[in-house]
């Protein structure tokens, strides 16, 4: 079936997130490891992106571990540096898309406060067409509940949306619920596939 719509997940599609890296930069690798190691710090944004408070469940891991709690609350308080820069193209696709009347939605693993905070840094994130975030649906990808509501609230068929997505658990999750997808490993690639399925032109995707 013809694509009906284009979903896109955010983060190292869209924009770029790499805690690890803004960490070895502002404390050092080595630090950074025995942090990581010690601290769940995905596991905490992981509570943050299914719904809870964006300050509150990052100070009172920070609180947790007395150790690491000026380290821990950086992930709050320098947030911005931690999800940057844009990943410039891929925010042209998704203006192309629109300008050629191409639905575009969000499907993203994003907290409710974070996701405003990130919105005044980067407009483009307003922009979509309908948004899927899993802070305000409480529920994280790949759980297949979040797909469901996707489908549901589009209207839109499985085969008839197609998915970018980094991560190959969402992707595999997306496929066997009869998505269309792409493994997101940079923006020449999805620039290619949108041509690939006449949702673009070559002009259009440079």
């Amino acid at each position: 079936m013809p694509t009906q719509a284009v979903v896109f997940d955010i983060g190292n599609v869209l924009i770029e997130w790499q805690p690890e890296r803004f960490y070895d930069r502002a404390i050092g690798a080595e630090r950074r490891r025995a942090m990581f190691d010690r601290v769940d710090l995905h596991g905490m944004n992981d509570r943050v992106d299914l719904g809870g408070h964006f300050t509150d469940t990052i100070y009172a891991t920070a609180d947790a571990y007395p150790d690491w709690r000026a380290e821990i609350r950086m992930w709050h308080d320098h947030w911005i540096e931690l999800a940057q820069p844009e990943i410039a193209r891929s925010v042209r696709l998704l203006r192309a898309l629109r300008a050629r009347g191409v639905p575009v939605y969000s499907l993203t693993n994003f907290g409710v406060q974070s996701f405003d905070y990130a919105a005044t840094h980067y407009p483009f994130l307003r922009e979509f067409d309908r948004q899927y975030i899993s802070g305000h649906l409480k529920v994280i990808k790949p759980d297949p509940k979040i797909y469901e509501i996707v489908e549901t609230d589009s209207g839109i068929a499985p085969d008839a949306l197609l998915f970018t997505d980094d991560r190959p658990d969402n992707i595999a999750m997306a496929a066997s619920r009869g998505w269309q997808t792409h493994l997101f490993e940079g923006p020449d690639g999805l620039a290619a596939r949108l041509v690939a399925e006449g949702l673009l032109n070559e002009k259009e995707a440079a």
